[in-house]
């Protein structure tokens, strides 16, 4: 695969049920700086992507959105779910960071496949609208983000 420093932002748009609540998670707490807003959305750069939360006022005060988990490497993989992969230093320093404020994680950080052909760290949690999300980093994220040998 050729290298990656190219690559074009993504723009992805989730639901949240409280945009206080989500700027507190996505802004304080993961700090990813704050883009355009407005009383119904609001814009975060996550890693250098875009990132937009839209409130849904219908999840209500302690709703969820909802999701699956399908098995991977022994876990439950929570289905829809989104991220970033990261250099291996970047997931470490994410990884600690988040341990201070994350109560529950879907898969505590680890390495998974580990010996394998997409050995990764990986770590899943949630927002407090329920949205799950993955951080990964492989070792060579270039060759192997999408190696099959």
């Amino acid at each position: 695969m050729a290298n990656n420093t190219n690559l074009s932002p993504f723009h992805l748009a989730i639901q949240v049920r409280n945009l206080d609540e989500a700027r507190n998670f996505y802004g304080e707490k993961m700090g990813f700086a704050e883009g355009r807003s407005s009383d119904q959305w609001i814009d975060f750069n996550m890693f250098g992507h875009q990132l937009v939360v839209h409130c849904n006022p219908a999840l209500g005060i302690d709703g969820k959105v909802a999701s699956i988990n399908n098995g991977v490497d022994g876990h439950g993989v929570p289905v829809p779910h989104f991220g970033v992969v990261l250099t291996l230093d970047e997931w470490r320093t994410l990884a600690t960071r988040v341990q201070s404020f994350i109560d529950h994680f879907i898969i505590e950080p680890y390495v998974r496949f580990e010996g394998e052909i997409g050995e990764q760290a990986t770590m899943f949690f949630s927002d407090p609208s329920g949205n799950a999300i993955e951080f990964k980093a492989f070792q060579d994220r270039d060759t192997q983000l999408f190696a099959k040998e």
